[in-house]
């Protein structure tokens, strides 16, 4: 056994940051937890704070090695008006990603956004 270290630059083929998988966990997080929900101002930063650590924990628990996860996410009360979210980056496009996905019912809105930025 060797112990020489070594030095990843890019992830594995399968061990990449998939936008369609994490789409697919943001929307499963939102729904579960907003479905039956009622925009409240007072819950509403509760809401955002462990919508955004459970999906950054799902992220986690994808074993993605060397990946850090960044996640946003905005809840508003539903009026008919519309909302305009908007991001820049400066990152490898070869290992970083970013995944997002909104839920609204008649009360509230909700987006939330996963960067995923390799680690070198």
């Amino acid at each position: 056994m060797s112990d020489e270290k070594t030095y990843a630059i890019r992830p594995q083929f399968h061990k990449k940051f998939k936008p369609m998988q994490v789409k697919e966990i943001i929307q499963k997080c939102l729904d579960e937890k907003l479905t039956d929900k009622k925009y409240h101002v007072d819950k509403a930063s509760k809401f955002t704070r462990e919508l955004a650590d459970t999906i950054k924990q799902e992220l986690k628990d994808l074993n993605w090695d060397r990946y850090k996860y960044v996640v946003q996410v905005v809840i508003g009360e539903q009026r008919g008006e519309g909302v305009k979210m908007g991001s820049r980056c400066f990152w490898d496009e070869e290992t970083d990603n970013q995944a997002f996905a909104t839920f609204s019912n008649d009360s509230l809105f909700a987006t939330a956004v996963a960067y995923g930025v390799y680690l070198y």
